[in-house]
């Protein structure tokens, strides 16, 4: 069978690196398609995975409805002469390059916002896979798994954390230190929502050093005075400074999903939080006690302080952790299996 799978934005490369392996191993060929945003290309070369490139992001917002036609296009044109089975991936783009294609496509998605994206593609996607904690009913073609899809990749079963994150952070490996991550909100979903302000940056840093090293995770520019926190590491090792790290901070949903999964105490703030719109941060908060929501940026910043002066802080959710993998599916071999499903018909 053959496969091609879309990789638009880091987390996709990290949902979807694996499944090609694992896909691959079955015999089965394998085609990624990345969109040059962030470290998404730096990321499948540092994990050595062969791609093409179908579109670059330059727009942000609305201005990302004028790049679709052109990703569209090229990416059909990339994609037909290696006349694939079945297209997947998390995108719109990818659910409309199947359709010149003529071919099946399924997305595996935990976003409930992009609410325009969902609306055009509906019509022409074969099959919608979500968490079950996703808030929203996308129809007749939308299925239900017990996982998030972090667990593709960050589940023991195929990820061990490495210890030399410490060297390259440049700190002992008694070193209490905390990461913030901020998130420049310029995808499309993201119009009207915001998160943390350089003051509120500032105000953290202030609050939290007496008690542990910050590093700052940017995809925005810092200004000078901020830019001595930068973590500065290989984009390919954000989960081991994750593991390790005694507390997580972000504005985005992304990373605070995987410090949960790996046992990292993670504080979620962003104007998302007042419309409880993502499903994966409410479950995680509600039933499993792993993650804290607030949509002001104080509230946050205060939780943090509190959070990061108890001294068995990380042994207390390395236990939440474990009872939450021991519910969940596997969640690799649970897409690979659907993959194969669809594509086979």
């Amino acid at each position: 069978m053959k496969i091609v799978i879309f990789t638009d934005t880091p987390a996709q490369v990290h949902e979807f690196r694996n499944v090609a392996r694992e896909l691959q191993h079955r015999g089965h060929q394998v085609r990624i398609l990345a969109r040059q945003y962030e470290s998404t290309t730096a990321l499948l070369d540092a994990y050595d995975i062969p791609y093409q490139v179908y579109g670059t992001a330059r727009k942000a917002g609305y201005g990302r409805l004028l790049e679709f036609i052109p990703y569209v296009w090229k990416a059909y044109r990339l994609s037909r002469k290696f006349h694939p089975d079945i297209v997947v991936g998390t995108c719109i783009t990818q659910v409309y390059t199947a359709k010149l294609l003529r071919k099946p496509s399924i997305i595996f998605t935990d976003t409930e916002t992009p609410s325009l994206e969902h609306f055009l593609l509906k019509p022409f996607v074969t099959a919608i896979y979500t968490p079950l904690s996703f808030r929203k009913d996308m129809g007749k073609k939308h299925f239900r798994y017990d996982g998030f899809k972090e667990l593709a990749y960050l589940h023991p079963d195929y990820y061990q954390p490495d210890d030399s994150i410490y060297d390259l952070l440049g700190i002992a490996r008694d070193q209490r230190y905390v990461i913030l991550r901020t998130n420049p909100f310029d995808a499309f979903h993201d119009i009207g929502v915001s998160g943390f302000s350089q003051d509120d940056i500032r105000h953290l840093i202030q609050d939290i050093s007496p008690y542990a090293r910050v590093f700052i995770s940017s995809d925005t520019r810092l200004e000078p005075d901020l830019e001595q926190y930068a973590i500065g590491i290989p984009p390919h090792r954000m989960h081991d400074a994750e593991f390790y790290a005694d507390l997580l901070i972000a504005d985005t949903g992304t990373m605070i999903t995987e410090a949960a999964l790996l046992g990292t105490p993670a504080i979620h703030c962003s104007g998302f939080v007042a419309r409880k719109s993502i499903g994966n941060l409410v479950d995680l908060e509600e039933k499993f006690q792993l993650t804290f929501n607030y949509s002001q940026p104080d509230q946050a910043i205060a939780k943090a302080r509190e959070l990061i002066q108890q001294p068995d802080l990380k042994k207390t959710w390395q236990k939440k952790r474990q009872k939450l993998l021991e519910e969940k599916i596997d969640v690799l071999q649970f897409i690979v299996e659907r993959i194969e499903r669809y594509g086979s018909k």
